[in-house]
């Protein structure tokens, strides 16, 4: 499953990866409100990540997730120790990753980062996306889906306007 924001325009990062459209666009939202993120992860069971996504977390200074988080690179990382049991690097390929961590008895993976969820897609392996739309154009970037293959059909299940300007949109992937 997906959990993810986006300009208006598609993408989920400066082309330099810098977030400093979402951090302005986030200002705007109502104290409290985390726009179903609280509920949305305490369904996860693991959260897949690329090495960019990861670094760029790490760059936020406190660790935000508190349920194992599994890094997805073909470069060799390091991970601090205090979070040498939350973290783990992971070379696998996705499709050999799902079927592990589905062995191991998790079911529900949020899978996070643009050429993470890309190659997640491409193999069929994302059963549902919630993506959430900012109010703004920033022209180029790192584009959320890029370039596919084939089309990927959705099922739109939901779509929810916040007051501040979001948009959120469920759907399933067919």
């Amino acid at each position: 499953m997906g959990f993810i924001a986006t300009s208006l325009d598609g993408y989920i990062a400066r082309k330099d990866g810098n977030l400093d459209w979402l951090d302005k666009a986030n200002a705007i939202v109502l104290e409290g409100e985390d726009c179903g993120f609280v509920d949305f992860i305490s369904t996860v069971d693991v959260l897949v990540m690329g090495s960019n996504t990861y670094a760029k977390v790490l760059s936020f200074g406190t660790w935000p997730y508190e349920i194992l988080v599994i890094v997805l690179s073909q470069r060799d990382l390091s991970v601090p120790n205090e979070l040498s049991d939350q973290i783990t690097i992971s070379k696998e390929a996705p499709e050999d990753l799902v079927q592990r961590l589905s062995a191991e008895g998790n079911r529900r993976l949020y899978i996070d980062g643009a050429s993470v969820i890309q190659s997640f897609l491409s193999e069929g392996l994302i059963t549902d996306m919630t993506i959430k739309v900012v109010p703004v154009l920033i022209g180029e970037g790192i584009s959320l889906f890029g370039h596919t293959e084939q089309d990927i059909e959705l099922e739109h299940v939901s779509s929810k306007a916040y007051d501040f300007g979001f948009t959120e949109t469920k759907y399933l992937v067919k």
